[in-house]
């Protein structure tokens, strides 16, 4: 049986970067054959912050962006392709995500049912142009058109890479934001995700802001400082940690607006200290889920930037002692790999004509097929 080659492009709310990877789905398999990354400038990924937020001029500035992070994911499957050996009519489709800067999937009354939105900055048709290959894209909107939060659409993936038949796993994507998949060892079960709350967000910001570097490497600097427990409560005084499931969130949400407003009584701490209360934020949100959704598992499989994070990895294990915390690259998967292999996977559900989302994790009214195809 021939390859079956699918590139899988990532660019996540921490907005670092572009991630990609180049998968052969043969055989029924996943296997990776290469992998590159591409950083995105300081100067625009300070344009893709302030365009989470209303802004000046933002419909031609979100357009510029969007070609700006096809030209990005262009370089990326150059190097998947020179990297690989690879012609570009070898490969079926790019599966190209986009980059989100805004998401209201809930409907408002008096509009109509699905009436929410999710936006993720991309130019498909550019991306086909530059890379001669076939792209799918936009894979959020059709799950929000039918009543779901069109996030996370990972665990689909998940269950087919980390689930096992003898336990119930959790997988946690510390990204930006934070998502944990829910796999139930029995089929019977359904899946469950949702996105749990801030991940590398708000810290990666407040060490940019202090230190100067775009993360804290390790988190050796929140290890440095003490927690300050009543900041650690304000912030978790946030009525979307109480919130059901399904639910979804973003930097709607947990801004540096947010967090500038929840430190105004702590304007004398020391920066150090609020990083190591931030780390714990995200932590004891990831914890709780884990606990109230997850509670039969043995087992949490991190991935995404923050599975580099010793200091939060030793928090998550320290809130859950009975869970064996590991990265995903222990389970044959890197951890900078995983959502952009998902990405991979869902180009080829849509190519199939297959669903790529589950009802059960984003509420949706039924099973969809995800995405559009730009022919190159």
């Amino acid at each position: 049986m021939g390859a079956n080659l699918f590139i899988g492009l990532m660019s996540g709310t921490s907005l670092d970067g572009a991630d990609g990877v180049l998968v052969d789905f043969s055989g029924g398999a996943l296997r990776v054959i290469a992998a590159a990354a591409e950083p995105f400038s300081n100067p625009f990924r300070a344009e893709l912050l302030a365009l989470n937020s209303p802004t000046h001029n933002e419909l031609h500035r979100a357009a510029v962006a969007g070609n700006q992070v096809a030209a990005v994911y262009a370089q990326v499957v150059h190097a998947l392709l020179a990297q690989a050996g690879i012609q570009p009519s070898q490969i079926q489709a790019i599966g190209a995500h986009g980059q989100t800067v805004r998401h209201q999937p809930q409907r408002t009354s008096g509009e109509p049912a699905g009436a929410g939105y999710t936006l993720q900055l991309n130019n498909p048709a550019l991306l086909a142009e530059l890379t001669g290959i076939d792209v799918a894209a936009d894979f959020r909107s059709r799950d929000v058109a039918a009543g779901g939060q069109g996030a996370p659409l990972v665990p689909a993936f998940h269950q087919g890479v980390f689930g096992s038949t003898n336990a119930t796993v959790c997988v946690l994507n510390l990204g930006g934001i934070s998502n944990l998949s829910v796999l139930p060892q029995a089929a019977s079960s359904p899946v469950l995700g949702f996105d749990c709350g801030p991940g590398n967000a708000l810290m990666d910001a407040w060490c940019e802001q202090h230190t100067g570097q775009p993360y804290d490497a390790g988190g050796a600097w929140a290890a440095s400082g003490k927690l300050l427990p009543e900041l650690l409560a304000s912030l978790l005084d946030e009525p979307y940690f109480s919130q059901p499931i399904p639910k979804s969130t973003g930097r709607d949400l947990f801004s540096l607006s947010w967090l500038a407003n929840k430190l105004k009584p702590f304007a004398a701490a020391r920066p150090e200290d609020v990083q190591n209360t931030l780390a714990e934020f995200t932590a004891s949100a990831c914890v709780d889920s884990v606990k109230r959704y997850g509670k039969e598992s043995t087992s949490l499989i991190v991935c995404g930037g923050g599975a580099f994070n010793t200091h939060l990895l030793a928090r998550l294990q320290a809130g859950l002692p009975q869970v064996r915390v590991s990265t995903s690259d222990a389970h044959g998967l890197p951890p900078l790999q995983v959502e952009a292999a998902a990405f991979a996977w869902l180009a080829q559900q849509v190519v199939l004509r297959k669903p790529g989302n589950l009802p059960s994790v984003t509420g949706a009214k039924g099973l969809r097929v995800l995405g559009a195809v730009y022919p190159a």
